[in-house]
């Protein structure tokens, strides 16, 4: 763009006669730079923004979250120096934006989100999260060009765990004592079944109740789900693969053997479970066989 000069006005006053005249002025030549206008620049009625006072997120939440389906997942973006931006959160497969600034624009009202004033955080929050909410989700704020944050949440299946070690031994005539835990706080399972083998063990069926000594203790509390099989005077045919499946987590297994009343050092006690007998043994070959060298 051409130079431009300014010019002042001279009012000369002779003889009581007003006249005015126009001349160049001492100023400097201004030129117009980088896309600011002249009168911008001369009145300074526009001020680009100071590289400190833009906005940008600060990377100290992790980009990778992994939640427990049915748990509560949680995405948080932080935004520094947002001034009056608005900023959003975007699920990234079908581009739907779930919120915008403290406002949720979904139908499911299983997705909020949480800014308290004062702070430069705003959480994406996922109750009851299932296995088909795991993808990407985008932090954005309305700059030009639109700043983004990505986040992955993965989401797994819970697990249940039978406490102890996978082969349990217990001598004929004790109790068998399994505990399963289910440590899913948000969504307990609604139930917690039982298995020998395939066969699911009926409490109320005849055989269970001509048996007889077959009894299950369930507790929900806050830090979770636990359930707890008792099988008193174990019989031989009581061993084999035990499975706790509860409804909304993986099972576990762990293998049962009634012993009639040999390795006592390998019977489970009080819950506790001992030493495998083939462990035992496979240590005393061992010694014996190092002994004779």
């Amino acid at each position: 763009m051409a130079a431009m000069r300014l010019v002042r006005v001279v009012l000369t006053i002779l003889g009581g006669t007003q006249l005015l005249r126009a001349e160049p002025s001492a100023s400097p030549t201004v030129k117009s730079t980088g896309g600011s206008s002249l009168a911008s620049v001369v009145a300074g009625s526009s001020k680009p923004m100071r590289a400190w006072d833009k906005p940008y997120f600060d990377d100290i939440s992790s980009k990778n979250v992994t939640a427990i389906a049915g748990q509560t997942a949680e995405l948080s973006c932080h935004v520094k120096h947002p001034g009056n931006r608005t900023v959003s959160w975007m699920r990234k497969r079908d581009l739907h934006i779930l919120t915008s600034s403290i406002y949720t624009y979904t139908s499911d009202s299983r997705f909020s989100v949480m800014h308290p004033e004062t702070t430069d955080e705003w959480k994406l929050k996922i109750a009851f999260v299932q296995m088909r909410d795991a993808g990407i989700y985008e932090c954005q704020v309305n700059t030009e060009p639109k700043m983004n944050l990505a986040f992955v949440l993965n989401v797994e299946a819970a697990q249940a765990k039978i406490l102890g070690l996978e082969d349990i031994y217990v001598k004929k005539g004790s109790t068998i004592s399994l505990t399963c835990t289910v440590n899913v706080q948000s969504t307990p399972p609604s139930s917690v079944s039982w298995f020998r083998g395939d066969d699911v063990i009926d409490f109320d069926s005849p055989s269970v109740h001509h048996r007889g000594g077959v009894s299950l203790e369930t507790e929900k509390t806050e830090s979770g789900t636990t359930s707890k099989l008792l099988v008193t005077q174990a019989r031989l045919s009581d061993s084999g693969n035990y499975t706790c499946r509860p409804s909304n987590a993986n099972p576990a297994s762990v293998m049962v053997h009634v012993l009639n009343g040999e390795h006592p050092a390998a019977m489970q006690h009080g819950g506790s479970c001992g030493i495998a007998p083939t462990i035992l043994q496979a240590s005393f070959t061992l010694l014996l066989a190092n002994l004779l060298r």
